[in-house]
């Protein structure tokens, strides 16, 4: 009888964290820079990948004003065309809860198991040097509206990053552009925002 082969399954895109999370912590050096040096430092792919998701730790409201820093720091550095990451030394250093870190990714996972079906690597040209510098600028714009602790915001712009940094890992341009979709929309939605809250402030000091 012939042997009908199993359809080649997708390794989950959160199991290379957790698992160097999980060796790291056992050996007392989880840190964000060790967390990144394991995963393969000179990635902006995983560094946005990886700071999108300390967004999603359970912190206190206004937590983005912290969170956020790194991945501000990381998409100004490939805007500006860095060839790898250069985390500074104060960030690099921050110590990861791993059980943390793992509720994150579960979090996540909804949007992960949907990206493993679809993700492939294509349309490449988005991601030579110039272009790359253009999803620096675009990625860096999505940033700041993470950064900004407006009510109701900071997820989206959160997905959106990571959507795009597991296209730069994965090198798929189509699932990239789906990601700067989001990040355009949650830019305008956190923008709205903003100015909800700005004439409500006006209305109430007239």
């Amino acid at each position: 009888m012939q042997r009908i082969d199993e359809p080649h399954r997708r390794p989950s895109l959160s199991m290379p964290i957790l698992r160097n999370a999980r060796r790291q912590h056992g050996e007392g050096t989880l840190t964000l820079g060790n967390l990144l040096s394991s995963l393969g430092e000179a990635s902006f792919g995983w560094a946005i990948v990886v700071f999108s998701l300390l967004t999603f730790l359970p912190l206190p409201p206004g937590s983005s004003l912290i969170t956020a820093l790194p991945v501000l720091v990381t998409t100004a550095q490939m805007a500006l065309g860095f060839p790898s990451v250069r985390l500074p030394g104060v960030l690099a250093r921050i110590r990861l809860d791993p059980d943390k870190l793992r509720r994150a990714i579960l979090r996540l996972r909804p949007v992960t198991r949907r990206l493993e079906r679809v993700l492939t690597p294509r349309h490449g040209h988005l991601f030579t040097r110039r272009n790359e510098q253009v999803l620096g600028v675009l990625s860096f714009a999505i940033s700041v509206a993470l950064f900004l602790p407006v009510p109701f915001s900071g997820w989206f712009p959160a997905i959106s990053l990571f959507v795009l940094g597991v296209a730069l890992v994965e090198r798929d341009g189509l699932v990239a552009a789906i990601g700067l979709g989001l990040g355009g929309t949650s830019v305008i939605l956190t923008a709205a925002i903003l100015l909800s809250l700005s004439a409500g402030a006006e209305a109430i000091i007239q």
